[in-house]
């Protein structure tokens, strides 16, 4: 797995036109979520559509609330390990929103964000931790970020954030984030 240009090549790249350039070139903090869209379903094309710009709100009524969002992220996960990037990470992606980290506000501007498909409750697949870990090793030698810098979206956010949420196992993402990167090779 490596990184060209900002996209990571072993991603599906779908340029999304919610992101623009960084106050600067730091790149200090990964931000783990968890989306699914409706909630609760998975697989299918709603979650890109949105980063995209191009989700049909009148497909179900769980969208209602997303008419004129512009977000986006750097990468999706999907449940099976598939990894779909929308933002090169030399850019800055819109995923963060109103948060702080450490007491430094506006994450967007100094952070990646990853989305796990997943929902607060619903417990996330092994082969996505193998993903995120393979990735989050590749970001942290890249910008030379300190692993304690990779937090849920509930972390910078609190209040208004609950994701990834409590089934999100970090001590089992830490183990595997520790692992021999050659343990990760059947999901590459």
């Amino acid at each position: 797995m490596e990184i060209d240009h900002g996209w990571l090549d072993a991603a599906e790249p779908q340029p999304s036109p919610n992101c623009d350039t960084r106050p600067s070139a730091e790149i200090s903090l990964i931000v783990v979520h968890g989306i699914s869209l409706p909630a609760g379903h998975f697989g299918s094309a709603y979650v890109p559509d949105l980063f995209l710009n191009r989700l049909d709100v009148c497909a179900h009524p769980d969208f209602a609330d997303l008419v004129g969002v512009c977000v986006s992220s750097h990468l999706l996960i999907r449940r099976d390990g598939q990894l779909i990037q929308f933002v090169p990470f030399h850019e800055r992606a819109w995923h963060a929103g109103e948060s702080s980290f450490r007491g430094r506000p506006g994450c967007n501007d100094f952070s990646v964000g990853i989305e796990l498909e997943g929902t607060d409750h619903s417990g996330y697949d092994l082969k996505q931790y193998q993903q995120l870990a393979a990735v989050c090793r590749l970001l942290l030698a890249t910008w030379q970020i300190p692993a304690d810098h990779i937090v849920g979206h509930s972390d910078i956010a609190p209040g208004r954030k609950t994701d990834p949420g409590p089934q999100f196992d970090w001590a089992e993402f830490r183990t595997m984030l520790a692992a021999d990167p050659s343990a990760f090779d059947s999901v590459r």
